[in-house]
């Protein structure tokens, strides 16, 4: 996700603070937040394949999705 849509995730935020917003700028948002938490998701999924639990005996486990 670019900067550019962060930045009106936020700008919307602040207007829904001042008034109401309409029915376009309340479905853009929910586009812009759905979009935002699949980012972050994804970005923490990739980091996490990435990590290992080293034990005290000096073996690395992966970490595994659970369920």
């Amino acid at each position: 996700m670019n900067q550019s849509k962060i930045d009106r995730i936020n700008a919307l935020a602040r207007a829904s603070k001042e008034r109401a917003l309409t029915a376009e700028e309340k479905a853009e948002q929910t586009a812009l937040r759905n979009e935002f938490r699949r980012s972050v998701i994804g970005n923490l999924s990739g980091q996490l394949s990435n990590t290992v639990i080293v034990r005290p005996d000096g073996s690395r486990t992966p970490v595994k999705k659970k369920g």
